[in-house]
Formats: C-alpha cells, structure tokens, sequence
C-alpha cells in the first residue's frame, strides 16, 4: 500500500492500541485530550520513540516492525517534522537553517535549493534574517521549508500552530492548505483544535487514552460518531438518551421516544424495539421556526420550548432551548445574528425548533462494564454549555425558513 501505515499497541508505561492511515497527499489529523497517545504516535513514526508492539510503513518500506525485530533509526526514516516551538537555530539564517537539514545533499547545491523551499513557502526576500527577526508567523514556515528540505515521505506537523494568534494562524492554514496541493505525502497533523483539525484534515482519527476510538472524514466524525464516547471529545453538545419505539420500513424511518415525544430518525436503528439508545443531533441539523409563518420543517420533529440563553458572537447567534417537555435536557444551536433578530429570538421568549430526520444519529450504549472500565458515566442530557461548537453542513438560509 502506498501512504503511512501505523499499528501501535502496548500497555504501560504510556497504554496504547492505536490505527493510522494516510494516503499520500493526505492530511489525517490525530484529535483528542492531552495523554491521549497523540504526540506518541508522532514520535514513533520519526523513529523517537519505541513502543511494545507495533508496525510502521511508508508507501511499503518497513520503518517499524516489532515482530521481525526491524527497527530503522530516525536518521535513515525520510520524516519531515514540525516541532511546536519550530526549534531553529537562533544563529543562522532563514537560509542556512533550511540548508541545514540538507546533509545528504551535495553542499554546492544547498543553498539554490533552500532558496527555492522559502519560496514555496512565500519567505522569498527574507532569505538573510535570522529567527529572531522574524515574525511567528514566519518562522514557521521556515519550518515547514526545512521539514521539506530533507525531501521527506511523511511530514509531521505537531501543534505547529498553537505559538502563533489567531490572525496569523488564520493565514497560515490557508498557506498549508496550498502547499498541500504541491506535495505528494502524507501529512500528518497534531492538534488540541477541533476547529482546526476540520478546516485542513481530509480525515479525522479521535483517539483518547492511547485507544483509536474513530476514524474518518471530519464531517462523518461529527455527525455520525461511533459512541458517545467520540460524541463527547468531538464537542457535540446535544447529546441524549432515548428508546426505540418502533419502525416504519415502508418510508424507511425509525420511531424514538424522547422523554415521551416521539422523534422520527432517517434510516434503520442500531438495536430492537424497546432498546435505550444514545443520539445526537448536530448543530447545523437544528433549525428555528420562524415566528411570523409557518415553517417549512414545522412537522418534522417539532420541539417548543423557551430561549435560555443567547450569545452574539460575531455574526453568529449561539441559542439554548429549554424543551417544554423536558427542560432539564437543553438544546444548543446556531443561528445567523439577523435571523434570531429578526425573530426576536431573546432570553425568556418561546420558540420552537425542528430536529431534521436525517441529522439524527442514534448510537447503541456500550455494555455496562465495558463503561465502568472507562470510569465512565451516563448523563441524560448535553454536554456543558461552553463546549458546544457548530456542526453540520446545513445552509444558513434553510434556518430562515
């Protein structure tokens, strides 16, 4: 197989059973708390870090391979990586610090080389300025020309972001997404930013506690996560417990009771009738009923209830609704600003919303002791009010209506 393969597994003293797969041209990004493995697994691609068991291969050629005793040394692994703190030399040169990494290159050719690489990562001009003349910004990408300099079969980016402010970073998620359009590996990405790991990853693997809870496209990760578990790390707030109350096969529905309403889900349940599940609905799946006409979703899984709390942030309304059936379980979701002004959405006031059939993702709970090995616990509601996050691909204009 051509790409990045890892297979990571062991028990102490950092517990692991981790998958990866990157194809090349490829950014996968490792998402989850801090200890999840996520810097581990980093490590043990370049070669710093040995594991119990374990495989790494890149586009065939084996780096790792605890069974047959293979084991090649970080200098002879073709790794690019991007430190979080960029680890230039503060001594030389934008210039001589990509040339640096060139030590398998004849030195005549290094520094049109180095040249070329700053270009490509739009330093051109800027050549002869030393680290500390430079902005985070830019220095940064002279650490991504020097990762590139040693013509690499996996680049690794860890938390390469996090030092820079928001502008900037802005800026340079734009840069990254345009270099990848020119390079043919795989990219392997490190982040704490959900929000971040959506805008540049073509997949997505949650990992928590060294475990590969899910992998996939960022949009399967946070509209159909595998348990709650990943629903949880991921930041879906409308999290819930229901119970399978029936099917109907001829239009393809399933039947939840919610706290006794019954919710119609698009597709097939993941267990029987009468089974207790866990579902959510993401935030782009959630619209507002207009209040001076009908809506068009007005029938499809109405929830009245009041305006808890409003948050203008920017452009964008951040709402809480408290279901009059069930106002302990609150509903969190995005509106554009005009539209909740324009509905004189307020704290205190009633409004109804519509819980679009084919957002709604049910998830069978995990067996009672493999929860209690977890240390975990069932809540029947969402997750605090500060970790809700939009999701969903939903036009804005469909929250109008």
């Amino acid at each position: 197989m051509r790409g990045l393969e890892v297979e990571l597994e062991q028990a102490a003293p950092i517990p692991l059973a981790a998958r990866l797969a990157c194809a090349p041209g490829e950014l996968a990004a490792l998402v989850g708390p801090s200890g999840s493995g996520k810097t581990t697994i980093l490590r043990t691609i370049a070669g710093l870090y040995a594991p119990a068991r374990g495989r790494v291969a890149v586009d065939g050629t084996v780096w790792l391979d605890t069974a047959a005793r293979i084991a090649v040394p970080p200098h002879r692994r073709r790794v690019g990586l991007v430190f979080q703190s960029y680890a230039l030399f503060p001594h030389m040169s934008a210039l001589e610090n990509v040339a640096a990494a060139m030590g398998d290159r004849p030195r005549a050719e290094r520094a049109a080389r180095a040249r070329e690489l700053l270009r490509l990562v739009h330093l051109d001009g800027l050549e002869a300025r030393k680290p500390a003349e430079l902005s985070g910004g830019q220095q940064q990408r002279v650490a991504v020309a020097r990762a590139l300099a040693r013509e690499p079969a996996v680049l690794l980016l860890d938390e390469p972001f996090s030092a820079v402010d928001r502008a900037t970073r802005e800026r340079l998620y734009r840069e990254i997404a345009e270099l990848r359009r020119v390079l043919s590996m795989p990219v392997v990405l490190v982040t704490h930013d959900l929000e971040e790991a959506m805008l540049l990853a073509d997949r997505l693997t949650v990992l928590h506690r060294g475990r590969t809870l899910q992998t996939g496209t960022p949009l399967e990760v946070t509209t159909r996560p595998a348990s709650p578990e990943v629903a949880r790390l991921v930041d879906l707030a409308n999290l819930f417990e229901g119970r399978i109350a029936g099917f109907e096969p001829a239009r393809a529905l399933t039947r939840l009771d919610w706290r006794g309403r019954l919710l119609e889900v698009r597709g097939p349940a993941p267990a029987s009738v009468g089974t207790a599940v866990t579902w959510i609905v993401p935030d782009g799946f959630v619209i507002l009923h207009r209040r001076d006409r009908p809506s068009r979703g007005e029938y499809e899984n109405p929830i009245p209830g009041r305006i808890e709390q409003m948050l203008a942030l920017g452009q964008t309304a951040r709402l809480t609704l408290r279901p009059d059936h069930a106002p302990e379980l609150p509903i969190r979701f995005s509106v554009p600003l005009h539209v909740a002004r324009r509905n004189g959405i307020e704290p205190g006031v009633a409004a109804t919303v519509s819980l679009l059939d084919e957002g709604i993702h049910l998830m069978a709970p995990p067996a009672a002791d493999d929860r209690s090995a977890r240390g975990e616990g069932r809540q029947d509601g969402a997750q605090d009010a500060g970790q809700d996050r939009e999701q969903g691909p939903r036009a804005r204009e469909r929250r109008a209506r």
